[in-house]
Parts: C-alpha cells; sequence; structure tokens
C-alpha cells in the first residue's frame, strides 16, 4: 500500500524544485506544518528566496495566495479587511483583507507594529476573523508564512511569545551551498529570465493526497514511554537555568504532531526518540526564551536545543 505522507513530500519536493533550488530540508518541514495544519516561521537574511519559496508552495497547493508587507504603519484593518458603504445597497459590505487567503506571507513580520501582529493570534489559533461582531471563517487549509531578518533590529518589534509560540515550525535559511548557487547562477542569471516566470511550471498536486496524509499521520502509534520523553523534554526546558521561558503544552503538542509525521513519512508505524530528535530544533528553538545572562554570553537557542537532547535521557 502506497505511504501518502511520503508521496505528499515527494510530489512537493518535485514541484517546488521547479523553482527553488537547495531547500530539501525546508521542503521537509513544510510538509509537517501542511499535514498538521500548522504554520511556519522562515528565518534568514534577505535574498534568499524566501517569497518565491512561499509562491510556489501556494502554486503547488492551488490556493490563493496573499503576500502582507509588514510596516510600522500597518494596521489590523489593513490586513484583515474593512466594511465600506454600498451606496447602491444603501449598507455597508465587507471587504476581506489578504488575511482570507489559503497561503499567506507576512513578509518582515517583526516591521509591523505589536497592534497588528496581535491581529494574527485568533486567525493563526482558531482560524477565524472576529470583526463589527461577526464572526468569517477563514479557508480550510489557510497557513500562514512569515519572514523576518534575525539580524536586523533597528526598526523593528521582537515577535512576543504568544505570537511565537502559534508558529508550530522556525525554519531557519542559511545561505545556499556552492553547487545550489551555482545552479541558481545558471537558471536565473539571463536578463531576460525572471524567477516569477518560473513559477508556471508547478503543477498543482492532488489535494486529496493531503486528506490522506492527515488520516495516516493520526494511526502512527506513540508509546507511552516516548510520551513520557516528551513530558521530560518539556520538563527540562522549564527548569534549565539558562532559560527565562520553557516549552509550552501547544508546544509539545506541535513536538508529538511533528514527530508522528516524520515517523510516518519514513514508513513506520510507531514514533521513536530519533523522531523527536529530527524535529525538535524545527519545533523547539523559537519557543525558547533566553535568560539576559546566556544572551550576553553569545548562546544561541539551537545551542540550548542540542545540549536539551543530549542530556535529556531516552527511553528505551
Amino acid at each position: 500500500m502506497s505511504n501518502p505522507m511520503r508521496s505528499l513530500r515527494d510530489v512537493l519536493a518535485q514541484e517546488l524544485g521547479r523553482v527553488v533550488i537547495g531547500v530539501e530540508a525546508s521542503v521537509d518541514a513544510l510538509v509537517i506544518a501542511l499535514i498538521a495544519r500548522g504554520h511556519v516561521l522562515v528565518q534568514g537574511v534577505p535574498g534568499l528566496g524566501k517569497t518565491l519559496f512561499a509562491k510556489a508552495l501556494a502554486r503547488a497547493l492551488g490556493g490563493e495566495f496573499k503576500r502582507i508587507q509588514g510596516t510600522a504603519d500597518l494596521m489590523p484593518s489593513d490586513i484583515i479587511g474593512v466594511h465600506v458603504f454600498d451606496e447602491a445597497g444603501r449598507n455597508f459590505v465587507f471587504r476581506p483583507g489578504p488575511l482570507f487567503a489559503d497561503v499567506v506571507l507576512v513578509d518582515e513580520i517583526n516591521r509591523a507594529g505589536p497592534k497588528t501582529q496581535s491581529a494574527l493570534l485568533e486567525a493563526m489559533e482558531e482560524r477565524q476573523v472576529s470583526i463589527e461582531r461577526s464572526v468569517l471563517p477563514l479557508p480550510a487549509d489557510f497557513i500562514v508564512l512569515a519572514t523576518q531578518n534575525p539580524r536586523e533590529f533597528e526598526g523593528t518589534f521582537p515577535l512576543p511569545e504568544s505570537q511565537l509560540d502559534r508558529f508550530m515550525l522556525r525554519i531557519d535559511m542559511s545561505y545556499p551551498r556552492r553547487e545550489a548557487e551555482s545552479e541558481i547562477l545558471a537558471r536565473y542569471g539571463g536578463v531576460l529570465t525572471a524567477a516569477h516566470t518560473a513559477l508556471e511550471s508547478v503543477s498543482v498536486i492532488d489535494r486529496t493526497l493531503l486528506a490522506q496524509a492527515r488520516s495516516a499521520a493520526d494511526n502512527i502509534h506513540v508509546s507511552s514511554a516516548l510520551s513520557g520523553y516528551l513530558l521530560d523534554l518539556a520538563a527540562a526546558t522549564r527548569e534549565h537555568p539558562r532559560l527565562a521561558l520553557g516549552l509550552s503544552t501547544r508546544g509539545v503538542l506541535a513536538l508529538l504532531k511533528a514527530a508522528r509525521i516524520v515517523a510516518g513519512i519514513r514508513d513506520s508505524e510507531f514514533v521513536t526518540p530519533d523522531d523527536i530528535k529530527q524535529v525538535a530544533a524545527w519545533v523547539l528553538a523559537h519557543r525558547l526564551v533566553l535568560t539576559p545572562e546566556a544572551t550576553l554570553e553569545g548562546v544561541s537557542d539551537a545551542q540550548l536545543v542540542e545540549g536539551l537532547l543530549a542530556s535529556t535521557p531516552v527511553p528505551r
């Protein structure tokens, strides 16, 4: 019997590979988020193809794509929408904002003010928007991909813990390998060549495959020992001397779901500790808040995740 989770990963990697190069690990993270109905924070310096990556995903899913550019003067109504008066009907009509799309890219999310950032909280958690005493549902496969530059601080508003916790995964995009960058130069280095024209070559995947993958993920077994290992990891983050804030219950659930999916992708019927370790950096790093002392010492969240995995006993 075919494995729908692995098939989804292979098909999506093939379609995204027509446009973006050298992001195989990021594709695996996206597949996890899609199956688990999670959102993704893409972190990296400008010019690495984060926007093109999101556009290619939207085209592969066959859904509507909207982009929100984070700026200091961006208001909640700019992303949610507004009611305008219709002269013909003599009533107010709601004009939906870019949030009402299947794939929403929030570019430079940390440049938007706290008020606008908070407007995303309900949408990301409950897949709905409350406006003018009305509750409006968002698309069934609504997903937020947000980007931020970790090395730029002037004119930015760091994401609060409640916002970060609503991102299931964080992908850290680094500079491509030399071979991948050489292929990028060969493909897009022509004067008349534009990356957006390559999007036309991306085909829409079979949406029933996504539904089958979600159903299959629910059947992956998690033993009580593995559940205890997850709880031990969570407790270790909450008691760590260099962490001011540890893993939330939402984060533990995200780690469990992600481990289930990677186990299914490798065609296993049960989750192993290695599955948890494989996804730990994506799920944990952005949720951990370092103490001021640890920050001054130059300790990174990724290093802390590695230390936690190394120090937490693994069940047999």
